[in-house]
This record gives C-alpha cells, structure tokens and sequence, in this order.
C-alpha cells in the first residue's frame, strides 16, 4: 500500500516560503483561501494550520477550517502510534491555546520529524522535542495503511516521485528517443500494457491520445506498481533508494539493478552482478559506506549513459539528470542526521536559538555538517548550471571535491577555536532546538 494520498500534496509545497519585507508569497496566501480564510491577505500570518488544512483539502479531505494548530486535535480519529502522514499536534511555549501541526514522516530519539508549514518561515521537514507532543490524527473515513517508506530517514514514495516527474517532464514524441511517445515518463509501451489495452498499428493513435490524457493517479499507480516496488528502494538506505528509484525508470529494473551491483563491487569485490535485488544485494548495500555508494552509483549511471548512441542528442539532459539526482540524495543524507542549526533572530516569522542549556554558546556553525552538507550540495548543483554563462566550466565532481577540502581547513580552525573556548567554559555536544515561532 502507499502513502496517503494528501502526503503528495503536501511534498509539493516543500520549499516554498515568506517573502522578504512587504511582498506577500501568493501560493503561501493561498493556503488560506484553500480553508476558507480569505480574508486573510499575508504569509506574515501563522501559518502552519492553513497548509496541513489546504494540503488535505486537496486530496479530498476536509479539516478543522481553523487557523489555531490545536484545532485539530479535536478532529479525525486519535492513532496511539504514528505512521506516515499523521497530522501530529504540538504545543508551543506555554500559551495553552498555542501550537505546531504538521505531517508525521519519521523518529529521532528526541522526538518526531514533521513536513510540515510555516516551519523556519517555510514547507520544510524539521524535528521536535518528544516533550512537545500533543497528539496524532488521523482521517475517519481513511483506513489505516501501511507506508511505503525506506529505512533512511526522509524517503517515501511520494518524495522520489516527484523528483522522477519533475526529471521526466511531459509529453514527447522524439523520433531519436527509442522509447517512443512517452508523458510523464510513462512510455506507450508501459501505458498500453498497464492498461490492458491493445497496441498496434490500428490502435496506435488512439493509446497516443489516451496517453497524453493519462491521469495523475494513473501515472501514480503506475510508478507504484512497476518501479517502485519491484525496486525495492524502500529496503535500501535513504539516498541510495531515491537514486535506484529514479535509474529503475531512467534504465529498466534490470538495468538499475547492474549498475547499482557495479557500484557494490567497488566495497564488496564478491557480490554477484546479476540484474536482482535480492537479499545479497540489500545486505550489500546496507553494509557499504553510503556516501561512497552515492558516488559510485552515479558515475556508473553516466558511464552507462555515454555508452549509449544517442549520447550526442540526449547526453547533455542525461547527465543533467544524474547530477540533480545524486545532489538531492545527498540532502536526503544530510536531512536523515536532523543536526540542530544556529539561525539569527528574524523579525518575521521563526526564530531559532542555539545554546547548550548551561548558559554557554552552542556549536559553532562551521562544525556542523548539516550546514555544509546543504551549501555542498547546492555548489554543485548550481555552479556546473551558471558557469558556462561567466566563462567556467565546473563538473559537480570537481565543485565538491574543493568544496570538501574547504570545508577540512574551515572545520580545523573551527577545532582550534573550539578547544580555546573549553578553558572558560563547559561544552556540551547536545543543542536543543527552541522554535518560538511555527
């Protein structure tokens, strides 16, 4: 079974944010209309309530109509334990009449992690402390169903989706592209067989005009049922599962599984390459250094890719593809160690604070690699783009490495200075996270 279908809806808006000053962000502005509110005009307002209410209400579910976050714990039905897309309650401060709500996607040891809205002034996924907690709901007229969710943090059907529509595009029909006409990703070989439906030269037209009708469930069920979980992502560790997701469509099931094998081999000489994610290849990959993997699996995708001989029309969009894929995995990773972060105080909207709760300043922000993780990752997904146009062409390969010998030098002075400010104080490793504002 797969996530509940308002989780789709809420992974779409993860991203978006307040605008800065006066400016009013109009899909945030939105989110109030959606619930029947309006009147109000500014993401300034609180919006965290406004956004699971519209997100559900999307998906065919009505929820509380209100903007106060404990709303809803007096709506749906109470779930002793969470599972994926839980509408999970929290309090805020000690205002009785304040809270948090979001969507329940996973567990730290310190609480629950929400995808959730006006969170940091935007749709992010965030953790909380356990002490926070008011409760989980759930739809009455929704059965409870088992996630579709992966073993790393963070990765659910319906995310790795929306990265493979995104990459996939809409309809084509390229005379060069062995695939044929194809929308979504979905070629008319795989629509006609999914469906049922006869292909052939008499038919022919007819599934080309059903297919560039084809429906968002459709496609949904498709991707569900012929690559998601023939697979297997969800049993792989978070980054590697997002990116055998997106080879499974990009270059069949049989032939992500080789390449993904290939990459194993580099760590586990002995591991058979045979096209099947079995038990052989799962432990293998739950025992390989995940980072390493990453890399590895990407670059077999591209050797893969420029053996192929329409390189020269597509490679560009292929290799394109490969490095949007494994950057965005990698934020997976960095989102699955869920490490606390110093932000400034805003004047609008969330604020967070980073001390150790003994009066001390908490870590300093050169030493947390959650930080560098999102400014490596978003270097070499962006500078390989805009180089060209300022006369520099940079590969995500050789943006990272430097990056990563950067941040070495960085993280050394900041052990130095760390060491200094340990004669005059006590240092603890655990921050607490204080959001006064979701």
């Amino acid at each position: 079974m797969d996530d509940p279908r308002w989780m789709a809806e809420a992974w779409r808006m993860l991203g978006k944010k307040e605008m800065r000053g006066e400016a009013d962000n109009e899909e945030i502005v939105g989110l109030f209309r959606d619930v029947g509110r309006a009147d109000v005009t500014s993401d300034d307002v609180p919006w965290c309530a406004a956004y699971v209410g519209a997100r559900l209400k999307r998906a065919g579910h009505e929820g509380t109509g209100s903007l106060r976050a404990r709303s809803y714990l007096e709506w749906g039905e109470v779930l002793s334990e969470p599972r994926i897309g839980a509408i999970t309650v929290l309090s805020r401060g000690n205002n009785p009449d304040a809270g948090h709500v979001g969507f329940w996607i996973g567990e730290t040891a310190e609480g629950p992690v929400l995808l959730g809205g006006n969170q940091s002034d935007q749709v992010s996924v965030a953790p909380f402390a356990k002490s926070r907690l008011l409760g989980y709901r759930w739809p009455r007229e929704v059965s409870s169903l088992p996630s579709v969710t992966s073993r790393g943090a963070g990765l659910t059907f319906d995310k790795a989706l929306v990265h493979v529509l995104a990459m996939e595009g809409g309809f084509t029909d390229d005379p060069d592209d062995p695939g044929g006409p194809t929308n979504k990703g979905i070629t008319l070989e795989v629509f006609s067989r999914h469906t049922g439906r006869k292909l052939d030269p008499a038919t022919r037209a007819t599934r080309v005009r059903e297919l560039r009708a084809i429906s968002d469930d459709l496609v949904r069920e498709i991707y569900l049922q012929r690559y998601w979980r023939p697979s297997r992502a969800s049993e792989m560790p978070a980054a590697i599962g997002f990116m055998h997701f997106d080879a499974s469509v990009n270059h069949g099931l049989t032939g992500a599984a080789r390449l993904l094998q290939g990459a194993l081999t580099r760590q586990q000489p002995s591991l058979d390459v045979d096209g099947e994610i079995g038990p052989p290849t799962l432990g293998a990959a739950a025992r390989a250094d995940e980072r390493r993997l990453l890399t590895d699996f990407a670059n077999e995708r591209r050797a893969r890719y420029r053996a192929l001989p329409h390189f020269w029309k597509f490679g560009r969009g292929w290799l394109n593809r490969v490095d949007q894929t494994e950057a965005r995995a990698r934020m997976l990773m960095t989102e699955a160690e869920f490490t606390p972060v110093t932000s400034k105080p805003s004047t609008k909207g969330t604020t967070m604070t980073n001390t150790t709760g003994t009066g001390m300043p908490g870590k300093w922000w050169g030493q947390s690699m959650t930080i560098w993780g999102a400014l490596l990752t978003a270097l070499s997904t962006v500078v390989p783009v805009i180089g060209p146009a300022i006369g520099l062409d940079l590969t995500p390969d050789l943006v990272r490495e430097a990056g990563e010998q950067l941040v070495s030098v960085v993280q050394a002075i900041g052990g130095l200075v760390g060491t200094l400010m340990t004669i005059y104080g006590r240092a603890r490793a655990k921050q607490t996270l204080a959001l006064n504002r979701a």
